[in-house]
């Protein structure tokens, strides 16, 4: 395994699952920082802020994103994140996570460039062990 990842970060307002990922995480120490977000907008006005001032460890390697959020969901996220995302000279892996199984939404996931994969809640240490020894 290289490098351990820096920083990852999870867009989602489930506070249950948030709390078992980072649990897993700094129990199996699978990156050092972590960054958690409740919404998109949260998340997209973090990346902005950070366009305007960049610097390398506060963007994360991977990020976890929910679809079905209150305030801006996955897909508006992701729709603005592609836009400005290759402005961060650093290459972000997007998983998205969600409990829907809809066939359409996984479809619709696997086919934006820049989504590497369509986890199905709920996740499972071996899923975020594999995650991050790829990375």
């Amino acid at each position: 395994m290289g490098d351990k990842i820096e920083l990852a970060c999870i867009i989602d307002d489930d506070s249950v699952y948030v709390n078992l990922v980072k649990r897993i995480i700094e129990a199996k120490q699978l990156c050092k920082n972590l960054l958690v977000f409740e919404n998109g907008k949260e998340a997209l006005s973090y990346f902005e802020a950070i366009l305007t001032n960049v610097s390398e460890e506060n963007i994360p390697e991977i990020i976890f994103l929910d679809l079905n959020m209150p305030v801006m969901d996955g897909w508006e996220f992701l729709e603005q994140f592609i836009s400005i995302k290759n402005n961060f000279g650093k290459v972000i892996t997007l998983y998205i996570v969600s409990s829907s199984i809809n066939p359409l939404d996984i479809t619709k996931a696997k086919n934006i460039k820049g989504v590497k994969d369509y986890l199905i809640k709920p996740v499972t240490i071996e899923d975020l062990e594999s995650i991050f020894s790829l990375a």
